[in-house]
């Protein structure tokens, strides 16, 4: 590790701890030439799958486009931003658990689709509307009787 102060590549250790909930490592580090201590942290790099698409396109996974999309079913929902980023990651950790290199884009709405369920109702029900490109009421009745069969089970 280069020091930040003098550009050494020669560094001590002098004290690691486990940090953001175990998914880093933090080490205070003490350069050995100028003697100056400094911070770095340490993480795990994840990669994920790629994304194929309805139409056989592969493209990358991107996080900023499932955000939007549930953005938008939770708008103007009583739901926290601590909820929303959970959730996020929760989907995020189910897509990798398919130990994949790609998924199916329909794998990865349905993971998210059961991720809002479980949050909140009303966005599960937006997120189907669009997912699903509901074209009538009578698509909305069916997701909702749907839904009472489950939340009943």
């Amino acid at each position: 590790m280069h020091c930040p102060f003098c550009d050494t590549s020669d560094s001590k250790v002098i004290d690691s701890r486990l940090a953001a909930q175990g998914a880093q490592i933090r080490r205070r580090r003490e350069c050995i030439r100028c003697g100056e201590r400094f911070t770095t942290f340490e993480s795990y790099e994840v990669v994920m799958p790629r994304v194929i698409k309805s139409n056989g396109k592969n493209e990358p996974f991107d996080e900023q486009k499932l955000r939007r999309s549930l953005m938008h079913a939770l708008q103007k929902r009583p739901v926290t931003q601590e909820q929303i980023e959970e959730t996020l990651s929760n989907i995020q950790q189910q897509i990798r658990r398919l130990g994949e290199r790609d998924v199916k884009s329909l794998t990865i709405g349905e993971i998210a689709m059961q991720s809002i369920f479980e949050l909140d109702h009303v966005a599960y029900v937006r997120f189907a509307s669009v997912y699903h490109d509901f074209q009538n009421l009578d698509a909305f009745r069916e997701q909702i009787e749907m839904m009472q069969l489950r939340k009943d089970n």
